[in-house]
C-alpha cells in the first residue's frame, strides 16, 4: 500500500510543537499534540526530533476498491430507517472458503429480506478473489490492514440495514433457516440478545456451556441483537482484536439496563447449523491463544466484575 502523506497542517503543528518543547513551553506543546491527534496522527518523540505516524491505518483506494483504515471511516447506515428482516455479518480473515460456505448456507435457507455483509479484515489479494466470487448480492467491506474482531463487528454494525443484526462466524454452516427463530426471539422486549450457543456463569468469572433457554451470554458463533441497541449501547470495544470473549462482553452490554434495574435476557436457541473447525482458534499455539483470551477477559472484569445481577440466567 502507498505510504500515507502527512498533511501540511499536521507537519507544521509538529514542528511548532518541537520548538515549544525546546523552549519548555509545555502548555503549548500539549495543545499542539492534541491538535495533531485530533487530525488522526500521533507524534513519536525521538530526543529533540520526532516522527509522525497515522493514529489509524490509512484508508486507501486500490484499483477502484476502497480499503478502510478504521471502523469510523466506513460510511454508516445507522442513521437510516431500517429495511428488510435481518442483516447477517460475517468476518473474513485468512480462510475465505469458510466464509463462502457460511454465506452459501445463509443464501440457501434464509427467508426474503436478509442482507449479507462480509467484513474482509485485512485479507490478501488471493483471499479477495474468493470473496469477489460471492456475487453482487453480498456487500464486501475491506480494510487496509488487520483491525481485529471488535473493529470488524463495528464495521458490520455500521453497514447493517435491517432492524436485526446477526453475527455469524465463518465456522458455522447454516443448514436451515436460522434467521426466523432469531428474529422472533428478539420480538420479546425482555430479550436483549439471542443466538445458537449459550453459556452460563454464577460469578462472571467462570463460564460453561448451557442448554437452550435463558443463559448469561451468547457465544459469537451465531449472535443476534437489535441494530438500534447496537447503535445506542456501542461502541463495540475495538481493543478486542482477538475474537475470544468479545461475545461475552457484548452480550452483557446488550443485557445491561443499569445497576438496580432488571437486566434483559439472553436466550439460546436450537438452530439448524453445522459447527466446523474454528480456525482462528486452532491456528494459534496454546500459549498464544490463552494469552490473548486472558487479556480480553480482563476487559469483562473491568466493566462488569462487580455486576452479579448480570450473572446467572
Amino acid at each position: 500500500m502507498p505510504r500515507q502523506r502527512i498533511p501540511d497542517a499536521v507537519l507544521t503543528a509538529a514542528h511548532e510543537r518541537a520548538a515549544a518543547r525546546a523552549a519548555r513551553d509545555w502548555p503549548l506543546a500539549d495543545r499542539l499534540r492534541a491538535e495533531i491527534e485530533a487530525a488522526g496522527w500521533k507524534v513519536v518523540d525521538r530526543g529533540t526530533d520526532f516522527a509522525l505516524e497515522p493514529s489509524a491505518p490509512a484508508t486507501v483506494e486500490d484499483g477502484g476498491v476502497i480499503r478502510y483504515g478504521s471502523s469510523d471511516a466506513v460510511p454508516s447506515r445507522l442513521g437510516e430507517a431500517p429495511t428488510g428482516l435481518a442483516t447477517a455479518v460475517v468476518v473474513a480473515t485468512d480462510w475465505p472458503a469458510d466464509v463462502a460456505r457460511a454465506v452459501a448456507g445463509l443464501r440457501a435457507n434464509a427467508p426474503a429480506g436478509v442482507s449479507i455483509v462480509v467484513v474482509a479484515d485485512g485479507t490478501s489479494s488471493e483471499d479477495d478473489e474468493v470473496l469477489d466470487a460471492l456475487g453482487a448480492s453480498v456487500e464486501v467491506v475491506r480494510t487496509s490492514e488487520r483491525l481485529g474482531t471488535g473493529a470488524s463487528w463495528a464495521i458490520g454494525l455500521r453497514r447493517a440495514s435491517a432492524p436485526v443484526v446477526i453475527v455469524l462466524d465463518a465456522s458455522i454452516e447454516p443448514v436451515g433457516d436460522v434467521v426466523t427463530p432469531l428474529v422472533r426471539a428478539l420480538e420479546d422486549p425482555s430479550v436483549g440478545v439471542a443466538g445458537g450457543f449459550g453459556i452460563v456463569s454464577k460469578d462472571l468469572r467462570r463460564f460453561e456451556a448451557a442448554p437452550d433457554g435463558p443463559v448469561t451470554a451468547i457465544e459469537g458463533y451465531v449472535l443476534a441483537f437489535h441494530r438500534a441497541d447496537g447503535a445506542a449501547r456501542g461502541p463495540i470495544d475495538e481493543r478486542f482484536r482477538f475474537y475470544r470473549n468479545l461475545d461475552i462482553w457484548w452480550s452483557l452490554v446488550l443485557r445491561d439496563e443499569g445497576e438496580g434495574r432488571t437486566p434483559r435476557r439472553a436466550v439460546a436457541l436450537d438452530l439448524p447449523v453445522v459447527r466446523h473447525e474454528h480456525r482462528g482458534w486452532s491456528s494459534l499455539p496454546d500459549a498464544e491463544r490463552d494469552r490473548l483470551s486472558k487479556r480480553n477477559f480482563y476487559r469483562i472484569i473491568d466493566r462488569f466484575g462487580s455486576r452479579r445481577d448480570l450473572a446467572g440466567a
